[in-house]
């Protein structure tokens, strides 16, 4: 674990991280060459930092709305921000929300132009072409209308906390359809495994709702 501050935002990087990001790298790769090693490794160091601007965007747009210590952890399945002490309305709750997902598209749009118009080394250009792909399916994956992902999130602030058993609903049903053609496609089981518990998550808040 290590931590470090950026903007005046402590940021704390816990070891699984690194550990989820190297999994990831691998996926249907062996690490049968030096240029798989360094795949990884680009791969890796890619993720850190568009995980990074992802929580950035939260945080700094939290902090515009008056949360008065922002703080991130990057963990094994990505990144949080973290809010002590600071109350959203739901207006600010949704931007604060959509900051994450909208400043990693930016980003990720930034390095395509890269590509396309910018002399890079090829050594820059795999770099930034991976770091290009997880920033936009990050912010994609992110959008999806399934709590507590950001999309789920920014549906619950427009919906209102009255209709919560309703956002709970569409989270699953969003979860177990993605889920199921992630696993039909045969490249997203990873991601079909986290938006299964993701819908168990919401079935689990339905039940307790249903018990008041």
């Amino acid at each position: 674990m290590f931590e470090f501050t950026l903007f005046r935002i402590p940021i704390r990087v816990e070891p699984f991280h690194w550990v989820i990001l190297a999994i990831l790298g691998s996926a249907g790769n062996g690490l049968e060459s030096r240029k798989d090693l360094i795949d990884v490794l680009l791969f890796m160091v890619a993720g850190f930092f568009s995980i990074v601007i992802h929580e950035m965007g939260h945080a700094l747009v939290g902090r515009k709305y008056g949360a008065p210590n922002p703080q991130i952890i990057l963990h094994g399945m990505g990144g949080v921000a973290l809010f002590p002490g600071a109350r959203f309305n739901r207006k600010e709750n949704f931007l604060v929300t959509a900051a994450g997902p909208g400043i990693q598209i930016l980003f990720g749009l930034i390095a395509l132009a890269g590509i396309f118009f910018a002399q890079l080394p090829p050594g820059v250009i795999d770099f930034v072409s991976i770091f290009m792909t997880i920033s936009l399916f990050w912010a994609i994956l992110n959008l999806l209308p399934v709590w507590p992902l950001d999309g789920g999130q920014m549906l619950g602030a427009i919906i209102g906390p009255q209709r919560a058993p309703l956002l709970h609903k569409i989270s699953i049903g969003i979860a177990i359809f993605v889920g199921v053609a992630g696993l039909l496609s045969g490249f997203m089981l990873f991601f079909s495994i986290i938006l299964g518990f993701m819908a168990y998550q919401n079935w689990q808040q339905l039940q307790q709702y249903g018990s008041r």
